[in-house]
């Protein structure tokens, strides 16, 4: 099916007589008729639900749906975009390995790796986006476990080039993590480039309407952990929490996100609501229409910013001039998303100012939803990182985040004029 039928059609397939619409699971508990068959259930010897914290029939609709969209064999719902890098990550490292991330990663996401996970063993290693093949390799060491990047990151709007990244993890025989929540799979679907494991913060465009915080991890079935079985035990050795599944050979490509689901599922407990999986489905419903209109408009924002006098720079892919926009252009053809960068001639200040004197467009720590927001990311989201850290994710001190939502572009434009023009 195409994108646009997936996005409508795909996850809950109702049988004869069963309502149309995906129901709502609101139920901790399920129901069965005797001993044996519970028991089953917790050897992963049979399929089922038994408790909502690991599984429930909700959300696994619409992580199927989700899978489907990324061209994925499986896929998981977890209760934030915070909790899919985690859960994805952690799935496959402990303490003493190592990641290599992209510098330009999402602030919170930044944070986790560097600051939390290190706490937990897990080293980090940063690498620029824009790397060359041999400084990305140099990053690597014999205790790496994965990479980690974003498809655009947040807030600089960096496309990453996928298959060089790709091709990197798997020659040192790793996977390639990728946050894909600001393209979505509307406009980039990464295990086409190489990418193995994708995640999303569904909080974002796949809601689309700022109602329910969610993330989702997705694994392409690519990666052959058995021929890496010495990096990774916890896939191809004896789970002993599990009467020794080894769970690579029993479960084969969803091996990854089976792991994840019995062990961390289990032991952590980030599930995703199923009354909040119920509203991004909704959400995901029109995800192809609102994708589109979340491009056109940015692009004529876009450019409407880059010509004006009081504008110091804009980075957004879709423009012509941008620095990423030919890597835009192979990976992303149809539009990047709505999410752009720019700063004004009078610096930080000047910034702040502007974004006050805004009346359509909010400040709000929100992106990608179908209102147009602002940001002031070093004063915001980004704001616990030093002046190095700042810049060295991307983020500089005058630069504006602008999130362009689904209204007309022309009022977003005007309300943008006039924020400008109140000096």
């Amino acid at each position: 099916m195409k994108q646009s039928t997936i996005c409508v059609q795909a996850g809950w397939q109702p049988k004869n007589g069963e309502p149309r619409v995906l129901p709502i699971y609101q139920s901790t508990t399920f129901k069965y008729e005797t001993s044996e068959e519970m028991g089953k259930l917790f050897d992963l010897e049979k399929d089922g639900y038994f408790y909502t914290r690991l599984q429930n029939p909700t959300n696994d609709c619409v992580a199927a749906k989700i899978a489907q969209l990324e061209g994925g064999v499986a896929g998981m719902l977890t209760s934030s975009g915070q909790a899919a890098n985690y859960y994805a990550v952690f799935n496959i490292c402990e303490a003493g390995d190592h990641v290599v991330m992209s510098s330009k990663m999402y602030g919170g996401t930044f944070n986790l790796l560097t600051v939390t996970m290190k706490k937990m063993g897990v080293e980090c290693s940063l690498v620029d986006p824009d790397a060359s093949v041999d400084e990305i390799n140099a990053a690597f060491k014999d205790n790496t476990k994965c990479v980690l990047a974003e498809t655009l990151s947040n807030p600089s709007v960096v496309v990453l080039d996928i298959e060089k990244w790709a091709n990197a993890a798997h020659a040192h025989g790793v996977p390639l993590i990728v946050d894909n929540t600001f393209a979505t799979p509307i406009n980039c679907r990464p295990f086409e480039w190489g990418a193995d494991i994708v995640t999303h913060s569904t909080t974002k465009y796949m809601d689309g309407h700022a109602m329910a915080v969610g993330g989702a991890i997705v694994d392409s079935g690519n990666f052959d952990w058995m021929a890496h079985k010495e990096k990774f035990k916890g896939l191809t050795e004896p789970d002993e929490s599990y009467h020794g599944i080894v769970y690579a050979e029993k479960f084969g490509k969803a091996a990854y996100i089976t792991k994840a689901t019995s062990q961390l599922m289990r032991d952590l407990g980030s599930i995703q609501s199923p009354q909040n999986a119920f509203l991004l489905n909704i959400g995901l419903e029109t995800l192809h229409l609102r994708v589109p209109r979340h491009c056109e408009n940015a692009l004529k924002v876009a450019k409407f910013l880059s010509e004006h006098d009081d504008v110091a720079w804009v980075s957004y892919p879709g423009l012509e001039t941008d620095k990423y926009h030919d890597l835009a252009m192979k990976y992303m053809p149809n539009g990047t998303c709505g999410v752009m960068c720019f700063g004004l001639k009078g610096g930080r200040e000047a910034s702040i100012k502007m974004m006050d004197n805004l009346k359509l467009a909010c400040i709000v720590t929100h992106v990608a939803d179908a209102r147009t927001c602002v940001l002031h990311p070093a004063s915001h989201t980004h704001r616990q990182m030093t002046d190095e850290q700042l810049m060295e994710a991307g983020v500089r001190p005058d630069l504006i985040r602008l999130s362009i939502g689904i209204e007309d572009a022309d009022d977003i434009i005007a309300d943008l004029k006039q924020a400008l023009e109140c000096k």
